[in-house]
């Protein structure tokens, strides 16, 4: 496509027009997360009855019915969508941050890394798009995708437009750079840190776009469209992280005082409207928003409620932080997924870090837990290794492993109970979640015959069923059904899209992670 002079396009027009009248004044200060009214959730089709479910007069709903089977927790690891423990391939630094004298044997090591149920990659802009009209990814990316692919993992992936920790190349590309202005940071005097001195050396840290520049705007929509056009939907992309403000698209270009707006009205319509067209070009897969205070005073409040509103979902950079961020993680509403990104150290472990017998890594470990995420990383900050990760894990094996099995949901049919009603035969089942997040969706259960044949069809709210808790529903079956031998199968919906579900039980599945339904209680139970 040839570069056409963005102010001559009618769609730029428009954007400048947006940009230049839409209200802003979107300002969402700090509140409790639990009970605070984010709506409904996801729309739920074909909602099941979950109850109550009354068996004696005068308001029966069921008029018999005997528990016929029941489940236990898994001990194993349970992948699913919406969940697990992620590799971190590339981050703040691309390739240069793998240490490794062979780069792309060390990306194969670290696919193959057995820990990891997912990867993640954070290229730079100029990195997918040097030229406008069309993603040319690099190579490195190409093999991360391919070797994805061969090991049956998804790829979650954000864009970086700001990254502090590239040294040799801007992060936008020159097609943008020589068109949008760019204004230089200014370092707060009461910041004085390693990073600050870091980012001060080098040169492609210290200025920011005018994001609200109508060539920017437009090269950024198209970016955007690329992206979608690529991955939205695509089984190989568990999600995507939203562009947000400033260094890695965090929401921030801490430790400078200043941003590149005029003022902050101008500044949250800016986001809010780069926000959107992420939102209305990725339809299928979810976004996630990071849920930083707004220390730059670009509108992250409102970003981060619209994300939720919108029924996707969001993610934070470390544990130990704000506590703003621990109240957005751990009160979140129960169908919305979360990220944490809580590196371990670059260095091998040293046990004399232990503070009363734990390791730094089991306390992230633990407080990851604390928070109830969906997902955790695995990533060695800054020196990216297969062997150093799997040194920290030969040092607190039980650890990692216990967050491996607990991360996330982990739902299973706890309990079956069977009834008949008029002729009709019908199953309650109360659902269990023995993990620390609820479903980042909606739960769709199946009742099939042996022969595979859908008999009873239906959703759970979303969320549901929530950890520590049982939900149950009603499946009423056609006349003549007999329960043995019937088959539970699942799915998550989530943006419209369903992904297959294996149980978390402990008693033995079907090989598509569906149970069939057999007697397992002692008459005299």
């Amino acid at each position: 496509m040839k570069r056409r002079d963005f102010l001559k396009s009618s769609v730029a027009l428009a954007v400048a027009a947006e940009l230049g009248t839409g209200k802003a004044h979107a300002f969402v200060p700090a509140h409790n997360w639990a009970k605070y009214d984010f709506g409904s959730g996801p729309p739920v089709t074909d909602r099941l009855n979950q109850g109550p479910f009354s068996q004696y007069p005068p308001d029966a709903v069921i008029p018999t019915d005997e528990v016929v089977m029941t489940t236990t927790p898994s001990g194993e690891v349970v992948p699913n969508y919406g969940k697990g423990l992620i590799t971190y391939i590339t981050a703040d630094m691309g390739t240069d941050e793998i240490k490794s004298d062979n780069i792309p044997l060390a990306i194969e090591d670290l696919v193959k890394f057995p820990l990891g149920q997912l990867l993640y990659v954070r290229p730079t802009w100029r990195e997918v798009q040097p030229r406008p009209g069309r993603l040319e990814m690099p190579e490195y990316l190409k093999l991360v995708f391919d070797l994805a692919k061969k090991n049956n993992k998804r790829v979650g992936l954000r864009v970086q437009m700001s990254a502090p920790d590239y040294t040799h190349a801007a992060a936008l590309p020159d097609f943008v750079l020589e068109k949008v202005p760019k204004v230089d940071l200014v370092m707060n005097p009461k910041e004085s840190s390693a990073a600050a001195e870091r980012y001060l050396r080098n040169p492609h840290a210290r200025y920011q776009p005018r994001f609200d520049d109508p060539f920017f705007q437009q090269a950024f929509k198209e970016l955007v469209g690329l992206l979608a056009a690529e991955f939205d939907g695509n089984s190989s992309i568990e999600f995507i992280d939203t562009f947000m403000y400033g260094f890695w698209g965090e929401g921030h270009t801490w430790p400078f005082s200043n941003n590149p707006f005029s003022d902050y009205q101008t500044a949250e319509r800016t986001w809010i409207n780069m926000l959107e067209v992420q939102l209305e070009s990725f339809k299928k897969t979810p976004l996630l928003t990071n849920t930083q205070p707004d220390y730059s005073r670009v509108g992250n409040s409102e970003l981060v409620d619209r994300t939720i509103r919108s029924n996707n979902w969001i993610r934070s950079d470390t544990i130990f932080i704000e506590n703003e961020q621990i109240e957005a993680l751990s009160n979140r509403p129960p169908w919305i997924g979360a990220v944490l990104e809580q590196p371990l150290p670059g260095k091998p472990p040293d046990m004399a870090a232990a503070q009363e017998g734990i390791s730094p890594a089991e306390n992230m470990i633990a407080h990851v837990i604390d928070v109830g995420a969906n997902y955790w990383t695995l990533w060695n900050f800054h020196q990216i290794n297969p062997k150093t990760l799997m040194a920290y894990y030969q040092a607190s094996p039980k650890w990692f492993d216990q967050i491996n099995r607990r991360i996330g949901y982990l739902v299973r049919p706890s309990f079956i109970w069977s009834y008949e009603d008029s002729g009709y035969p019908g199953l309650i089942i109360g659902f269990a979640n023995d993990g620390i997040a609820g479903v980042p969706g909606v739960l769709r259960v199946t009742v099939e015959s042996e022969d595979g044949k859908p008999l009873k069809t239906g959703c759970l709210d979303p969320g549901y069923p929530l950890p520590g808790k049982i939900r149950q529903a009603q499946f009423i079956l056609p006349q003549g059904t007999k329960w043995k031998g019937l088959k539970l199968r699942a799915e998550i919906e989530v943006k419209g899209m369903r992904y297959p579900l294996r149980w978390a039980c402990h008693q033995k599945l079907n090989d598509d992670g569906s149970l069939t339904l057999r007697p397992n209680l002692r008459p005299d139970v």
